[in-house]
């Protein structure tokens, strides 16, 4: 099971049984809820905060809330019930999803230990939906965007998708995912827009999706976009951080030809450095 890629360890149905029927208030009696102002889908947005105990093994969790997105974590990777989640919101995506006598149409938002979304089917209670956390209804299609660290652990996701190793780089194909194997594909499953993807002339150009900043503004999960020549010369990276106070290069992740996925140092679009390159900033950030 696992929603998408691995699955919770062996548990005893009747225990879960009675975990789900009988004795909630034993369940409840780990979860703590706070207040806090959290960002969903690129928008501030103040919701409640509550944490879960969780049950089994490798439950995965998505960049949308629907099963099919990429993987950006995973839930007690090596230990049945290691990890316990904190979720700002629930949605009900309308698909369900079973374990043993467990189902539940619910993915929570979570923030905590990774940030995505987590079938609610993984947390120890006994209700199908959690408890005092906002709930949205309706089936609901990937959104643009996210935060900036969403961003990035979608784009990280692709360094490991190909059985361990970086999805290989074609114009041509699309991954498992849905999305393009070459750079503008590849930015566009990190900011979660529609499949294939949009070209990198249009990530470059297209104000729904981008503005132009300066170098001096680059923050995490921004764009630097050569968008001149033809699709043999354009490229487009996602920054994430400088790797010195004097801005002489930073890291970034590319889908670059003859390799595939990468996490690197570059110097594209910086003094010395490829002057094509210009930055962008996805406005889905909001700012």
């Amino acid at each position: 099971m696992g929603n998408g890629g691995g699955g919770p360890g062996p548990r005893s149905p009747f225990r879960r049984t009675v975990l789900r029927r009988v004795v909630p208030a034993v369940a409840a009696a780990g979860i703590g809820i706070g207040t806090f102002a959290g960002f969903a889908h690129g928008s501030e947005r103040q919701a409640a905060a509550a944490d879960f105990p969780t049950w089994g093994t490798r439950w995965v969790v998505h960049a949308t809330a629907d099963v099919s997105s990429p993987s950006v974590g995973m839930i007690n990777k090596s230990a049945a019930g290691q990890d316990r989640i904190t979720a700002d919101y629930q949605v009900d995506t309308g698909h369900k999803v079973c374990e043993g006598n467990a189902c539940s149409t619910f993915m929570a938002h979570i923030t905590g230990p990774v940030s995505g979304f987590l079938t609610v089917v993984a947390v120890d209670i006994p209700q199908d939906r959690l408890p005092g956390v906002p709930a949205q209804g309706g089936p609901q299609p990937p959104q643009p965007g996210g935060t900036r660290q969403e961003v990035l652990n979608r784009a990280a996701t692709w360094l490991t998708a190909n059985g361990g190793s970086q999805v290989p780089y074609n114009q041509n194909k699309v991954w498992k995912d849905g999305y393009r194997q070459d750079c503008s594909g590849y930015a566009s499953m990190a900011l979660a827009l529609p499949t294939p993807g949009t070209n990198t002339v249009g990530l470059a150009t297209d104000r729904a999706l981008t503005r132009p900043i300066s170098l001096g503004e680059l923050k995490p999960g921004d764009l630097l976009i050569d968008a001149d020549g033809d699709n043999n010369n354009r490229h487009v990276v996602i920054f994430e951080k400088w790797t010195d106070d004097a801005h002489s290069a930073y890291t970034a992740y590319e889908q670059r030809g003859g390799h595939g996925t990468d996490h690197r140092s570059l110097t594209y679009g910086l003094p010395g450095g490829d002057a094509e390159f210009k930055p962008y900033r996805p406005v889905a950030y909001g700012d």
